[in-house]
């Protein structure tokens, strides 16, 4: 085509959307890529074998619409969650980003209003501004932690539809309490999600939301097989909740919305539950490795129950981000002050990065350098 392409706004682009910037991480081919969250570990040969086999199967049938209900799926979500959930308390989507754009095309939309306590994971305010609604956001402590007083009076005030929970909290690896939650649910009249997508990484005494779903209507509990099932190229999240919510998410999805070979894949990896989170305790070593090492070379890694760490006294983010991608360590630089934030990898991908930094000096590279992260 000889014609000169159009602009954004040469289209009748809704006015709500305009100005703003669609989500985007960094995607190059470095050989230490630590910022995105994945699970860097590969899937199990034994556990990739027996998905394989599945989604085979399942190709058979592929000229087949595949099953609406996903209730296999459902069923296997709901055995490997517990605390007495049944398939009826389970629903899930193609990552969790879809199963949270289901709750607010259901919950929120037009004239209705989302809240989460910033800085928080930024699909948050993409996803509501999608279906329409306006997104609120408030504030954390000066260590980014959230107290239940804090969270009820700034709820209270402000009075929400839908309220997001990330617990633990991405970019910061906070932890969230239950009383947290609690809170925040009684000072609300509106859906509350707590967004567990780390929940694996967490100790393992630490109490779950889903611990406080019985006689709450209203509550949600978001996971995904992203992070600790080493599953992002999978897409698959899901959540619990009462059945009558469940409901409600079927007025909005898509038919059809799981594909057969996506419900397959998923089936059979959560067959395989110990042997996929079996790497989920060497990850937590290399973020607590991470973290120390941090430590001693001066800079500030924030408490994390995830699988990743964010460091604050860099002295120049965005020279450090460069120099560390120079040496081929790509990690991120999501726009907190003097603060960066790393993945746990494999030990080899730690080391890497750990001897990158350390090859930087006190503080991290130095210098005015164009933003990458």
């Amino acid at each position: 085509m000889d014609a000169v392409s159009a602009s954004l706004d040469d289209l009748p682009l809704r006015s709500d959307l305009r100005g703003q910037m669609p989500y985007g991480a960094p995607q190059a081919p470095l050989p230490v890529a630590l910022n995105v969250n994945e699970n860097t570990h590969p899937v199990p040969e034994e556990v990739a074998d027996d998905i394989l086999d599945s989604v085979a199967h399942a190709l058979r049938e592929v000229n087949r619409y595949p099953d609406r209900e996903f209730t296999a799926l459902r069923e296997g979500f709901a055995d490997y969650l517990g605390h007495g959930l049944t398939a009826d308390h389970i629903w899930a989507g193609n990552g969790s980003n879809e199963v949270l754009q289901h709750l607010l095309q259901a919950f929120g939309g037009p004239g209705r209003t989302a809240f989460g306590f910033a800085p928080t994971y930024s699909m948050y305010p993409l996803l509501t501004r999608g279906t329409g609604a306006e997104y609120v956001s408030g504030t954390r402590g000066v260590d980014y932690t959230l107290s239940a007083e804090s969270a009820a009076e700034q709820i209270a005030d402000a009075a929400p539809d839908v309220t997001f929970l990330c617990a633990p909290n991405n970019p910061t690896g906070t932890p969230l309490g239950v009383d947290v939650i609690e809170a925040v649910y009684d000072a609300t009249d509106g859906i509350v999600i707590v967004d567990e997508a780390y929940q694996e990484f967490a100790p393992r005494d630490s109490r779950s939301a889903l611990t406080l779903l019985p006689g709450r209507e209203r509550l949600v509990v978001s996971r995904t097989m992203s992070k600790a099932f080493a599953f992002a190229g999978a897409r698959v999240g899901y959540l619990a909740a009462d059945p009558a919510l469940i409901d409600a998410l079927r007025l909005v999805r898509l038919p059809y919305h799981l594909s057969a070979l996506t419900q397959a894949a998923a089936t059979a990896a959560l067959r395989h539950a110990p042997e996929m989170l079996a790497m989920v305790d060497e990850i937590v070593g290399q973020r607590d490795r991470i973290s120390a090492t941090l430590d001693a070379l001066g800079y500030h890694p924030y408490e994390s129950w995830t699988n990743f760490v964010l460091f604050s006294d860099v002295d120049d983010p965005a020279a450090t981000w460069q120099a560390l991608y120079e040496q081929g360590v790509l990690i991120r630089d999501i726009g907190l002050p003097r603060s960066l934030r790393v993945t746990a990898g494999t030990e080899a991908e730690s080391t890497a990065f750990l001897d990158a930094l350390a090859s930087l000096g006190p503080g991290g590279a130095h210098g005015v350098t164009e933003e990458r992260g």
